[in-house]
């Protein structure tokens, strides 16, 4: 329960402080970094300070070594809570994080059989997940969409009009044709030349 009401907090946090100040934090996926980086970070820490006899206590008992899952589990979850505050690495960490939840689940699921508290049970734990995945989800998403418009942004550049030389504006030959930049040959002389070998016949 702690984790859910980290994420909704922060990210609530987030999004009112971008109004206020018309910051991009105004911006759901880019509140949600936020709340997500805290989420993690609080789950992170908990494998090592807090809960982490829980924590290998939840690990069924069909995985080897839960102690060393854990231990790797948390670090996962440190790095990516670190990588969401850095835009460029936040698309792929979000994709990881929730591929991360996805292999912890059966976790939760083992911990909701001994359960007595409503939330830590299966149907509230699946729930929880859902909406983990979702947050990680929206802010992958808006990753892989913000990519190319920013590259698409740099490589589309205007390419100024050239004057010739009486300084009428000339349009530049497209790239993908160089011989098109050579000059015509005035049509001038193509029809006097015509006009006087018509004359001569």
């Amino acid at each position: 329960m702690e984790p859910l009401i980290v994420l909704i907090g922060v990210t609530c946090v987030g999004l009112i402080t971008g109004v206020l100040k018309g910051r991009p934090l105004r911006r759901l996926p880019t509140a949600l970094r936020g709340g997500l980086a805290a989420m993690f970070l609080l789950t992170g820490g908990a494998h090592f300070v807090g809960m982490r006899d829980e924590l290998i206590a939840m690990v069924p008992p069909a995985l080897p070594a839960p102690e060393v899952l854990v231990t790797v589990s948390g670090l996962l979850e440190l790095v990516g809570a670190l990588a969401l505050l850095w835009a460029p690495a936040s698309g792929p960490a979000a994709g990881a994080l929730g591929l991360l939840l996805l292999a912890l689940f059966p976790a939760n699921v083992y911990a909701s059989g001994t359960a007595t508290d409503w939330w830590d049970q299966l149907i509230p734990r699946t729930i929880t997940q859902l909406i983990f995945l979702s947050a990680t989800g929206t802010v992958m998403v808006d990753r892989l969409r913000a990519t190319p418009l920013r590259w698409h942004g740099r490589k589309a550049t205007a390419v100024p009009a050239a004057k010739g030389p009486e300084g009428a504006h000339m349009t530049p030959p497209p790239l993908h044709s160089p011989a098109s930049a050579a000059r015509p040959t005035p049509t001038s002389g193509r029809q006097s030349s015509t006009g006087s070998r018509s004359d001569a016949i």
